[in-house]
């Protein structure tokens, strides 16, 4: 890192805190991890319990497996790690997945974990966060948390499959949705399959 006269450092690492909570769809904080290997990115991870019991129903992997993807991990009770200071510098935070609780303690901002409270920092820094909910259908309590949260800052980003990219695997779908998230840091990802429109002849 570069430091100026002061001491200050002039170029901070390019740092994105993720989070993962107990959702379905623990594959998509995997493969958030994976893409941010690939792009030179600082990963902070912190994982709930749940997430590791979702973990273990829906992957082969052990949860060495999943924290060893991340630069930095975090334990959920440890409020007094870096990512819960608005001082740490970072590009913001994902949380893929995202749980109906996750999101309902968020967007209250009575935050009980590590993760929460992260998540918490980043939008009183007025930082990007992004919030892949997995749950479907919502009811009137859902959709009012979402948009409170959407008020307070933060995206709602659901993994929804971006059929125009011809997916060809689930593999796929995962990948288009997790890139389409990092886009909104500013970050592209290889594996994103642009719209670059319409092929052919349009009838009237």
């Amino acid at each position: 890192m570069d430091h100026d006269v002061n001491g200050a450092v002039r170029n901070p690492p390019t740092r994105l805190v993720v989070g993962i909570s107990g959702a379905s769809g623990v594959t998509y904080g995997i493969r958030v991890l994976d893409a941010l290997q690939d792009l030179g990115v600082e990963s902070h991870l912190v994982v709930t319990r749940a997430a590791l019991l979702t973990l273990s129903q829906e992957t082969d992997f052990s949860a060495d497996d999943l924290t060893g993807r991340a630069s930095v991990v975090h334990k959920l009770n440890d409020v007094g790690a870096s990512i819960a200071s608005g001082s740490f510098r970072s590009l913001g935070m994902i949380v893929a997945p995202c749980s109906v609780r996750t999101m309902s303690e968020i967007a209250t901002g009575v935050t009980s974990t590590l993760l929460t409270r992260a998540a918490d920092v980043v939008l009183k820094e007025r930082r990007p966060l992004v919030l892949m909910v997995r749950e479907t259908p919502f009811h009137l309590g859902h959709l009012r948390t979402m948009t409170a949260l959407a008020e307070m800052g933060a995206t709602i980003a659901p993994p929804l499959p971006a059929f125009y990219a011809r997916p060809a695997s689930i593999e796929e779908m995962v990948d288009q949705s997790v890139g389409r998230a990092l886009d909104l840091f500013g970050l592209d990802w290889a594996p994103v399959k642009r719209w670059d429109g319409l092929k052919g002849p349009i009838s009237e």
